[in-house]
């Protein structure tokens, strides 16, 4: 199915998908907020700065759209026009997400990724991320 907009049209809506402070960072955060945790959003000092960062915990949350991020979920499919761009740009996002992961780890960071569909859980989602906070596990999620 070929794109309704035109490319111009396409290319000023994706210019304005926010990068950070994005409508599922905030239901997360204001979440763990209002469960007593304090926490710094977007740490620059630290690699792929975190959105969510709990020094206590040595926890850095990763919240991730699952298009942007190349998550295997019916929302993270590619879409049908500009094929190779999307292919080449989600992969490079996977492959920076990897080594910031890593990266962490190797500093003693506690690394939890929230993928947008676990949202639609989410009490379930958010007891997963302080059970993985409280007893210092990483959750990586495989691709």
């Amino acid at each position: 199915m070929a794109d309704i907009k035109t490319s111009e049209e396409r290319s000023k809506n994706m210019s304005k998908i926010k990068g950070r402070n994005t409508r599922i960072e905030m239901i997360v955060r204001k979440r763990l907020f209002s469960m007593g945790f304090r926490y710094r959003i977007n740490v620059s000092s630290l690699p792929g700065k975190p959105d969510i960062v709990l020094k206590k915990y040595m926890g850095a949350v990763f919240v991730n759209g699952c298009f942007w991020h190349g998550h295997d979920c019916k929302d993270g499919h590619l879409p049908k026009s500009n094929i190779e761009f999307w292919e080449s740009k989600i992969k490079k996002n996977i492959e920076r997400d990897k080594l910031n992961y890593a990266l962490l780890e190797e500093l003693g960071w506690n690394v939890i990724t929230v993928w947008e569909c676990e949202l639609k859980d989410l009490d379930g989602t958010i007891d997963r991320v302080i059970s993985r906070l409280v007893t210092g596990c990483s959750t990586r999620v495989a691709r």
